[in-house]
């Protein structure tokens, strides 16, 4: 089955549900929680690197003069298929305020290259709605549906930038699965692990930044 036409989110619906207990493609991720001159949430700048199965497939689906590359015409073709695909998941992008989701704007543009053998993507988004470094933030990056694993390699790819959370405290959280599905038994159930369309349960297993100011 090829999902490579439909860029990671179309593929999580066109996938058997069964597939969709363990991730199939796979990213590494950096993500930079940006604070503007006014103390509040500028802009959320996101890094993917995609494993290299995933970026050869993507070669062959848009490589459309054969020349084995991706030139800049074709590169901008996989930056704005991922950019109307992944509007639904809001871009794969979580935030929360004192627990309450806030809603992301839809990027401009997604820039994308290809390195090496993978496929990079780099984009920002902006909350939609005026977060002041308030309470407690939480940012992090997590596909709902589980189909592609977007891993931080380091606590150091997930960081705040600029002079107003001088006065927050941040810390990375890397929840530990076995905790995780002992504290939430009775909501994690079977309807969970196999529904195609995902589940907001999925990012009691991502990692996430968390912001108190």
């Amino acid at each position: 089955m090829r999902f490579l036409p439909l860029l990671i989110a179309g593929a999580a619906l066109a996938a058997p549900a069964a597939a969709l207990a363990h991730p199939h493609i796979f990213a590494e991720a950096r993500l930079e929680v940006v604070a503007g001159e006014d103390g509040t949430i500028e802009e959320l700048r996101n890094v993917w690197r995609f494993d290299e199965m995933f970026s050869a497939s993507v070669v062959m689906d848009f490589d459309k003069n054969s020349n084995a590359e991706l030139d800049p015409d074709e590169l901008a073709e996989v930056g704005k298929t991922v950019l109307d695909s992944l509007e639904e998941f809001s871009y794969y992008t979580t935030i929360t305020e004192d627990g309450r989701t806030v809603k992301v704007r839809k990027p401009d543009v997604i820039n994308v290259d290809y390195k090496d053998g993978q496929l990079l993507m780099f984009f920002a988004v902006k909350p939609d709605e005026v977060m002041p470094l308030k309470g407690k933030l939480t940012f992090g990056v997590y596909d709902p549906t589980m189909y592609a694993s977007m891993d931080f390699p380091s606590d150091g790819d997930l960081v705040t930038v600029g002079d107003k959370f001088a006065a927050c405290k941040s810390a990375v959280v890397r929840p530990d699965p076995d905790e995780v599905l002992s504290e939430n038994q009775s909501s994690l159930t079977d309807a969970f692990f196999n529904d195609p369309t995902g589940t907001d349960m999925s990012k009691l297993f991502a990692t996430r930044l968390e912001v108190t100011c």
